[in-house]
């Protein structure tokens, strides 16, 4: 085993790294935990039970591809006990963001001796455009590998600090907090922000990723599903989320249209687009967790951009 561990965000950018040439072992961190429950103790048998019966019930995910794909990477990070250097992959957006303070967290627990660097794309040139580490050229990748941050015990404990409120069944405490210029993630504040906003308005029942999908719906035109999903990966913001979590959201959105193909909203998706009405009281599901808190539960104030509980 070599003594430098390689932590990425994915399939597609660990096949990237291969062909890098970079020295290392490689593991990748095959989670989605920015939707779903979760829970504190990153890697224990609760907290792997919670992830596959959420993934199993909303993405059909079998017990023997999450052994196979999940847990089986998972086993091999728990065997790489001699790294005593250890380089996270990462992007700017909500998803990547999530795993990342959760990473950080197992990491605190399991690996206190490590030296531990980020390599995180996003912003990388004069531009708005925010890039994936996918998007980077060879040369970029490598340049970005070379100026890593080194993270010391304060940024640790800052991302478990923030891993532990974002499990919390109060996402209050995680829009008090303030200090993020204090440490060395330049992404997690919008990440989080965007989380907040995944609580539904106030105004509409909705929230802002929704809204977005209705608003897109009726500015595109789009003939078809796919191509409306595709307008809204390409629309998303800071969310990073990938077309399986669209379609799941358009199943949950189905009544507010009246057709995919084309894509037309009905009177009712209208009207609540323009917040004539709510889609509040429609909602049965009293089972959708973000984090750890329950999503009905709360209500985002889009005047003042704070929380409610209800």
């Amino acid at each position: 085993m070599s003594s430098l561990l390689h932590i990425t965000n994915g399939d597609s950018f660990t096949n990237r790294l291969n062909s890098l040439n970079i020295k290392g072992d490689i593991i990748t961190w095959r989670e989605m935990l920015c939707e779903g429950k979760t829970l504190t103790n990153v890697g224990s048998e609760s907290f792997w039970k919670t992830r596959f019966d959420f993934l199993h019930k909303n993405y059909k995910v079998s017990k023997s591809w999450f052994i196979e794909k999940t847990l089986k990477e998972y086993r091999s990070l728990c065997n790489h006990k001699q790294q005593d250097e250890i380089v996270l992959w990462f992007e700017y957006d909500l998803f990547c963001q999530i795993n990342l303070i959760a990473v950080l967290s197992w990491l605190k627990t399991n690996r206190k001796y490590a030296q531990i660097s980020l390599v995180c794309s996003g912003n990388e040139d004069e531009s708005d455009r925010m890039y994936g580490l996918n998007d980077l050229s060879d040369e970029q990748l490598l340049m970005l590998y070379k100026k890593k941050t080194e993270l010391g015990q304060d940024d640790i404990e800052f991302a478990d600090y923030v891993w532990q409120l974002y499990c919390s069944d109060n996402p209050i405490r995680l829009e008090n907090l303030s200090e993020f210029q204090d440490f060395q993630f330049d992404y997690l504040s919008d990440a989080l922000k965007a989380h907040l906003h995944r609580f539904p308005s106030i105004k509409n029942g909705l929230n802002e990723m929704e809204n977005n999908m209705l608003q897109l719906a009726i500015e595109k035109k789009s003939p078809s599903k796919k191509e409306f999903v595709a307008e809204i990966l390409k629309n998303q913001g800071f969310l990073g989320f990938g077309d399986s979590q669209y379609e799941r959201a358009l199943t949950r959105m189905k009544p507010l249209f009246s057709s995919f193909n084309p894509v037309k909203l009905t009177k009712k998706g209208k009207e609540i687009l323009d917040n004539k009405t709510s889609y509040y009281s429609c909602i049965q599901d009293n089972d959708v967790y973000l984090g750890g808190a329950l999503k009905y539960n709360f209500l985002y104030n889009t005047d003042t951009d704070r929380i409610l509980k209800l």
